[in-house]
């Protein structure tokens, strides 16, 4: 087989970075090697790669030259971030300049950058449908992503603009059903009813950049706008029942009644969910379920990630 080539993956220990090394793994003809970086190479996860044959090599993009130096002598990379581990744009934003400036650096052939939308170029900040965060962002974790590909693209590095989405896995989580005060199982979340919601199978991303690093440099430039399934909202909740083998009801909760709780997060997630409704038409028809089938087959639609997984959805 000669030589294969190496893919320095970020994130390699969490749920995006860690699907794309277990997709790499998995494949037999695999034309490409792993390395993992990771903040701490001696952590359990990070063992547990080590042990599958993974190079596991220490990066801390708070530590640039340690970012430059695992991208030695890759051929390509996977490049995710992750604003929730600190909850500031800002600081986001060094991280991305920090990978750009590595990539660039070490001559890096195809990158796969896993992002989100801008949303300030659909809803300006002088909008006043949403407050704005942070300073100067509608949605914080997606705006610096989204700004980031600019980043990307003035350096000049190959990139792959891997656009994602929400995860059916918050049905795991935030998103399970639960019982009302009449007993019915109900799915609630802050989003109109009758509007269409793109989400994803969160290996989906890993699995999806394996091909597109398959598929080669002819993707350099693109941008991939991923998603597994498109339903209304009374739509997930009626696959969910139907999964679960009770009926479960959608309810929609205002966006400024969501932005209004004190829980951590509740504007940051009532504008993600506000731009998801009303920009649907861009946001989810952007998504062309036929063409990211083409690119991976094994794409799971939300029926197919609830055969494998209703069993761990917690019902309350």
């Amino acid at each position: 087989m000669g030589t294969r080539k190496v893919i320095a993956v970020t994130g390699a220990t969490g749920a995006q970075g860690g699907g794309l090394v277990r997709s790499l793994l998995s494949d037999p003809d695999t034309r490409f090697t792993v390395r993992a970086l990771t903040r701490n190479p001696g952590s359990p996860a990070a063992r547990e790669l080590a042990e599958l044959g993974v190079e596991v090599v220490r990066a801390d993009f708070h530590d640039e030259p340690t970012v430059h130096a695992a991208f030695d002598g890759a051929y390509g990379a996977f490049l995710v971030t992750d604003f929730w581990a600190h909850g500031s744009a800002a600081k986001e934003t060094e991280e991305i300049g920090v990978l750009v400036r590595a990539a660039e650096t070490t001559g890096l052939r195809h990158v796969i950058w896993s992002t989100l939308d801008d949303t300030r170029e659909l809803l300006p900040l002088d909008d006043e449908r949403m407050p704005v965060l942070q300073g100067r962002y509608n949605v914080p974790h997606f705006d610096a992503k989204g700004a980031g590909n600019h980043l990307f693209r003035r350096a000049g590095v190959p990139t792959t603009f891997l656009s994602t989405t929400s995860y059916y896995q918050g049905f795991l989580g935030p998103l399970a059903p639960r019982r009302a005060e009449d007993g019915a199982l109900t799915v609630t979340m802050p989003f109109e009813d009758g509007r269409l919601l793109a989400l994803v199978d969160v290996a989906d991303i890993g699995r999806t950049a394996h091909a597109l690093l398959k598929g080669g440099e002819r993707f350099v430039g693109e941008t991939i706008r991923l998603a597994g399934d498109h339903l209304t909202g009374a739509q997930y909740a009626e696959k969910l029942g139907a999964a679960l083998g009770e009926p479960v009801r959608f309810r929609s909760v205002p966006y400024d009644a969501f932005r209004a709780l004190d829980t951590p997060a509740a504007r940051e997630i009532a504008n993600m969910f506000q731009y998801y409704g009303d920009f649907d038409r861009e946001f989810t028809g952007a998504r062309d379920l036929g063409r990211l089938r083409s690119i991976n087959p094994a794409l799971r639609s939300f029926e197919d990630w609830l055969t494998e997984n209703v069993a761990k959805i917690p019902v309350g």
